[in-house]
């Protein structure tokens, strides 16, 4: 198993850590939450940066790098739609940010059958960026106006990217339907 592969298991190793953390409800336990989520998420960048710069891309990178992005930001979700903050996730921006990934994963499916890769687009790439930094400013729990509107900001902007990524594979990718 190669540099990339490894970061990407540890990635998914994290998880539960972070979890933990944050369903203690308590400052220190929400600063270590804090701190394994910003770890697992510099792990997605590196690994695919070494993985290109090294040539050392692999099948079962090409698989579980992006279900491990996709297990990190859902769970770190679905967690902080249930637990007390400042803000609160509401839980229809979830709803339509997992519906967006099992719609994705089938899509990606039906054109594998087809022996078509679809590669994660420009699109897919900001909305994963704008998911993270959205659970970052929402794990910081800063109780203050600037942050309120600042995270509410960061909210619409990760469902709205969310649908807009959806949009653009569907539609640089419809011949795959028609299959």
């Amino acid at each position: 198993m190669n540099l990339p592969n490894k970061l990407t298991m540890f990635r998914i190793i994290l998880i539960p850590f972070f979890l933990i953390c944050l369903y203690m409800e308590n400052p220190s336990a929400r600063i270590a939450a804090l701190v394994i989520f910003c770890i697992a998420s510099l792990t997605d960048c590196l690994d695919g940066y070494i993985a290109r710069k090294y040539n050392l891309v692999t099948n079962f990178g090409k698989f579980m790098d992006p279900l491990a992005d996709k297990l990190l930001v859902c769970s770190a979700m679905i967690a902080l739609a249930s637990v007390r903050s400042a803000v609160m996730l509401p839980s229809w921006v979830v709803i339509i940010i997992i519906a967006r990934e099992f719609m994705i994963t089938g899509f990606r499916t039906l054109a594998a059958e087809q022996n078509i890769v679809i590669a994660a687009g420009f699109w897919g790439k900001l909305k994963t960026v704008s998911q993270m930094i959205m659970i970052i400013v929402l794990l910081l729990g800063i109780d203050n106006t600037f942050f309120r509107y600042l995270s509410y900001i960061l909210i619409a902007a990760a469902a709205l990217l969310t649908i807009i990524s959806a949009v653009d594979y569907l539609i640089k990718n419809k011949d795959v339907l028609k299959g």
